[in-house]
C-alpha cells in the first residue's frame, strides 16, 4: 500500500512538473497573423464575429470578376482543391494550398500580405477585406 502511495505521489509530481513547463498557449507566426487580421477585421466592422472557414471555402470557388480574365477565381490558378497542386499562367508549379498539405504555409507575414495583394487583385481587381483575408486562412487551415 505504501509502495502505491509513492508511485501515485511520484505520477503526480512528475505531472506537475511536465505540465507547469508548458505555455499556457502556443502561439506562432500563423496564429499571429490570423489574430492581425482580426484586429484589422474589428476595426473595419465593429460587428465583425469571427472567421468561417466556409466563407473561405466559397471565396475559393467564386468567379466575382473584376479582375483579370485569365485568372477569374482563385481555383483558376491553385488547383480545384487546396490539396492539390496549381500551376501559374506562366506554367510554374504551385504547391498545394492546404496547411495539411505544406506545412509551412502561412507563418511568414511578409509572404502572405505579398500573395494577397497579388492575387487579390489578379482575381478581384483589388485588395481583399481582412475579413476575407481571414475567412481563406481559415479555409486553408481547416484543409
Amino acid at each position: 500500500m505504501t509502495t502505491t502511495l509513492a508511485r501515485c505521489l511520484s505520477l503526480s509530481l512528475s505531472l506537475f512538473l511536465l505540465l507547469g513547463s508548458v505555455p499556457a498557449r502556443a502561439e506562432g507566426p500563423r496564429e499571429r497573423i490570423v489574430a492581425d487580421l482580426a484586429a484589422q477585421a474589428r476595426a473595419a466592422d465593429p460587428g465583425f464575429a469571427g472567421f468561417s472557414a466556409a466563407r473561405g471555402a466559397a471565396f475559393y470557388k467564386a468567379r466575382p470578376g473584376g479582375g483579370k480574365p485569365d485568372t477569374p477565381a482563385c481555383d483558376t490558378c491553385h488547383g480545384a482543391t487546396p490539396q492539390t497542386s496549381g500551376q501559374t499562367r506562366a506554367g510554374k508549379p504551385i504547391e498545394p494550398m492546404a496547411v495539411s498539405k505544406v506545412a509551412h504555409r502561412y507563418t511568414d507575414p511578409e509572404k502572405v500580405n505579398k500573395w494577397f495583394s497579388r492575387n487579390c487583385q489578379s482575381v478581384l481587381g483589388r485588395e481583399c477585406t481582412p475579413r476575407e483575408k481571414g475567412d481563406f486562412l481559415a479555409y486553408m487551415l481547416s484543409q
